[in-house]
C-alpha cells in the first residue's frame, strides 16, 4: 500500500509540475502578446479628418528616446486646444468623431499617438512608464502653435488612453482640465476582466501570471502605471471620469475607484448599462453638452 502512496504522489508531483510549466509557458506567450504591437499588425489608416469636413494638418514629433510619432492637429478657432489620446492598440481614427465634434465647437484638436500604435515607431507597450515622453513631446508641439494660449490646453483619453492621460497630467501642471473615457484604474484594479476580455482565458489562474510576466518583460512595477495613484495629483486641477456599467473591457469599478481617489473639482459620469467606451457612440447629445461643457467652463471659464 505505502509503494502505491509514493507512486501516487509521484505522479501528483509529476503532473503539477507540468501544469505549472505551461501555465507559465502560455503566460509568458499572452503577456508578449499584449504588450508587443509590431507595426505589421496595425490596421491601415483609411479615414481622415477630411471625411469629416475638417482641416487638419498631418503632424508628428520625436520623442526624448528618438521615436517618431503621428498624428493630427485640427487648428484652434478659440485659442484653447485639447490632446486627444486613443486607446489599447488603436489609432487616431479611434476619437475622430469626438475631435470633430471638438473642433466644431472652437476647440484646437491634437489627435495624438504613442510608440508601439498606429504608425508611430516602437513596439512594446508599457501602459504607461514610456509612453509619458510621447505626451510631452505632443504637449511641446502645442507650445509651438500660436493660436493655442499655454494655459488653456486640456486633454482627452478614451480607455487605455484614459488611463494615460491622467497619469499624464498629474505629471504636468499645466494641463487644466482632463477628461478619462473608460480609463482603468490600475492593472491589478481590471487584470481578472481584461484578461479574459483580450485573451479569452479564465482570471484564474492565468491573470496574475500574466502580469507577472508582462512586468518581467517591460522591466516596471504595475503600481508605477496606476492611474489610481496618480489622479490625486491632478487637483486642484478638474477631471471628468466617464464609466459604462457594463463594460467588459476593463472592470466596471474603475470609474468608482478613480473618482474615489481623486480630489477636487471631479466629476463621474456613470450609465449602467452603456459598454466600453461607448458614451459618444449611444449619447452623442449628452456626451457633447457635458464634454464640451466642462472644457469650457474650465478653460474658457464660461
Amino acid at each position: 500500500m505505502k509503494r502505491w502512496q509514493k507512486i501516487a504522489a509521484r505522479v501528483s508531483g509529476s503532473v503539477l509540475v507540468v501544469l505549472f510549466v505551461g501555465l507559465m509557458v502560455v503566460s509568458r506567450s499572452q503577456a508578449l502578446d499584449l504588450i508587443t504591437h509590431p507595426i505589421g499588425e496595425r490596421e491601415a489608416i483609411d479615414q481622415t479628418p477630411a471625411d469629416f469636413g475638417l482641416a487638419y494638418e498631418d503632424v508628428s514629433v520625436t520623442t526624448p528616446d528618438g521615436l517618431n510619432l503621428v498624428g493630427w492637429y485640427l487648428p484652434s478657432k478659440n485659442g484653447a486646444a485639447i490632446m486627444a489620446q486613443h486607446g489599447y492598440k488603436g489609432d487616431r481614427r479611434g476619437l475622430l468623431d469626438e475631435a470633430a465634434m471638438l473642433n466644431e465647437n472652437g476647440y484646437g484638436v491634437l489627435l495624438t499617438t504613442v510608440r508601439a500604435h498606429d504608425l508611430s515607431d516602437g513596439e512594446v507597450i508599457s501602459f504607461g512608464l514610456n509612453e509619458m515622453q510621447d505626451l510631452e513631446a505632443w504637449y511641446q508641439f502645442l507650445l509651438t502653435r500660436s493660436e493655442v494660449d499655454p494655459g488653456r490646453i486640456g486633454i482627452l483619453g478614451n480607455s487605455l488612453g484614459g488611463s494615460l492621460v491622467i497619469q499624464y497630467a498629474a505629471q504636468n501642471g499645466n494641463i487644466q482640465a482632463t477628461v478619462a473615457h473608460s480609463a482603468f484604474s490600475s492593472l491589478d484594479d481590471t487584470v481578472a476582466t481584461s484578461i479574459k476580455y483580450f485573451t479569452g482565458l479564465p482570471a484564474f489562474p492565468f491573470a496574475p501570471a500574466i502580469v507577472l510576466w508582462a512586468e518581467q518583460e517591460v522591466g516596471f512595477d504595475s503600481s508605477e502605471v496606476s492611474a489610481k495613484a496618480w489622479i490625486g495629483g491632478l487637483s486642484p486641477r478638474p477631471v471628468f471620469l466617464l464609466q459604462g456599467g457594463a463594460d467588459t473591457a476593463i472592470s466596471p469599478e474603475s470609474g468608482q475607484l478613480l473618482y474615489d481617489a481623486a480630489g477636487e473639482p471631479k466629476e463621474l459620469w456613470y450609465e449602467p448599462e452603456l459598454g466600453h467606451v461607448a458614451f459618444y457612440t449611444e449619447l452623442p447629445e449628452q456626451f457633447e453638452d457635458r464634454v464640451v461643457g466642462f472644457f469650457d467652463r474650465y478653460l474658457l471659464g464660461d
